[in-house]
């Protein structure tokens, strides 16, 4: 990619708005030739039935109460702000920035919205739809890493380079990208704000995924704050060191599997000790007194 291409990209939405203008003069030509679009750097009246949604969105999810205030807002006093699309054919365009002005003027209505026309390809498609949301809609954590991860894979991007097309440095893009390891129940949480990107950060660092959700529903449950969950991660992590011993044989397949089952039940890092002879003990630990209850209840004690 050429330093005037990366530098574009590099400062954001209208950047890449301005030079993608250049970049299939067939398109342009096609464009300009249409009946029903003036020059490519006005504001052109399109049909909303020959607007397709763009395939690249990373957003997901749409507040409904407000796109409704908006639609109200539109059919009071038009849309101010035309959307932005790509002619893809002579009948038909696709969205590049806009998907909640488009929901809305149809919610209002509308028949024909302003729009800017430009020509731009699948990557610029990408890029633009990421900056454009990061930039104006605030997308929830698992969406920007998923639109982060999207850029790494389609556009070949190194992290870097991401950081540089979002304005972001190389460690906020990397946590961004870390949260996707986590099981999807988390990432659930996060994407439906159940529990903060601090408290995803203190769960990314625990390694066992049980641990990890057993201190996820600790969160949910108890309504712990950042700090208390990164009290807990430290604990696990730094144990109080007990005098060594000959380590315990490996659990089989089967009894590390009840003791799993155990954990999920019971929503703790459940141990499962048996001997040679067949004896045994199993030790759940709790957090609190509160949270002793909470155990004894599900015993029915």
């Amino acid at each position: 990619m050429s330093a005037e291409k990366r530098n574009a990209l590099g400062r954001g939405l209208s950047a890449l708005l301005n030079d993608s203008v250049s970049v299939n003069a067939n398109t342009k030509s096609e464009v300009a030739n249409s009946p029903q679009v003036n020059d490519m750097g006005s504001v052109n009246e399109i049909r909303i039935s020959e607007i397709e949604v763009n395939p690249y969105q990373p957003r997901t999810e749409f507040d409904e109460q407000a796109l409704i205030e908006l639609a109200d807002s539109i059919k009071l006093q038009g849309l101010i702000q035309p959307i932005t699309v790509r002619k893809i054919n002579a009948n038909a365009y696709q969205l590049i920035s806009g998907e909640r002005r488009l929901r809305a003027s149809k919610l209002a209505g509308l028949k024909q919205i302003p729009a800017y026309i430009r020509t731009a390809n699948d990557q610029q498609m990408l890029e633009m739809a990421l900056i454009e949301n990061i930039q104006r809609e605030n997308l929830n954590a698992i969406e920007v890493a998923l639109s982060f991860q999207r850029m790494l894979d389609e556009c070949n991007l190194k992290q870097e380079e991401l950081g540089e097309r979002v304005s972001k440095n190389r460690s906020t893009v990397t946590n961004y990208l870390r949260l996707l390891k986590l099981p999807p129940g988390i990432q659930a949480s996060i994407r439906d704000g159940q529990i903060s990107m601090g408290h995803a950060k203190a769960l990314i660092s625990i390694h066992d995924p049980v641990n990890q959700l057993f201190i996820h529903k600790q969160i949910i449950q108890n309504g712990l704050s950042v700090r208390k969950v990164e009290e807990m991660v430290r604990e696990l992590q730094h144990p109080l060191q007990k005098k060594e011993g000959k380590k315990p044989e490996p659990l089989s397949f089967q009894v590390q599997k009840i003791q799993d089952d155990l954990a999920s039940k019971f929503g703790a890092r459940v141990k499962l000790k048996i001997t040679d002879e067949g004896k045994g003990a199993i030790e759940i630990p709790f957090l609190s007194e509160d949270d002793l209850g909470r155990i004894l209840e599900m015993l029915d004690w």
